[in-house]
């Protein structure tokens, strides 16, 4: 029917990724429709009565899929001033916990460079997602993976919206209501 939640990896032999761009062309449908987010509300076309194709795996929510989170870190490492040594905060939403604590905050404090580990160690020591929040401690940058959506949000300087827009690794969107 639909995605999962949580982390997800290439699914193997014989799968490719399918762009949101490749899949508006064939579907006639925008890759965001103008006031929405990237959501299980995008291609409406993609899908019948809610369920996608079986050759199609939908994302999964509220998680980056790891190729991307690993891309995403030496994009950020590239546009951060002091490069793998930027010190950066990792945040966990208590909703992806297995245990919803909302008195203990779930947040990591370290190197940008180190960040890369932040995805399998929210497995083991917190949960099966991403964080749901990373960024610099200058606040020079922040990127915001949300619960229910398809996407993680990045703001920053204009160089480095400039690299995530033209970078192959990942697929970034302006959103035409953003500015």
């Amino acid at each position: 029917m639909g995605g999962g939640l949580g982390s997800a990896e290439h699914p193997g032999p014989g799968w490719r990724r399918l762009r949101w761009a490749e899949l508006a062309r064939r579907t006639g449908d925008p890759t965001v429709p103008d006031g929405l987010l990237p959501s299980f509300r995008c291609f409406p076309s993609a899908t019948n009565n809610g369920g996608w194709p079986l050759e199609i795996v939908p994302p999964t929510e509220g998680s980056l899929d790891r190729e991307t989170w690993i891309r995403l870190i030496d994009i950020l490492t590239a546009h951060s001033p002091a490069g793998p040594d930027t010190r950066c905060l990792a945040y966990y939403n208590p909703l992806t916990l297995g245990a919803v604590d909302f008195d203990n905050l779930h947040v990591r404090a370290g190197r940008l460079g180190d960040a890369e580990i932040l995805y399998d160690m929210s497995k083991v020591d917190l949960a099966d997602f991403s964080p749901a929040n990373l960024w610099a401690e200058d606040r020079s940058w922040v990127l915001c993976t949300d619960y229910d959506l398809w996407a993680t949000k990045v703001a920053g300087p204009p160089t480095l919206i400039e690299a995530l827009l033209n970078d192959t690794g990942v697929e970034a969107v302006r959103l035409p209501w953003a500015t």
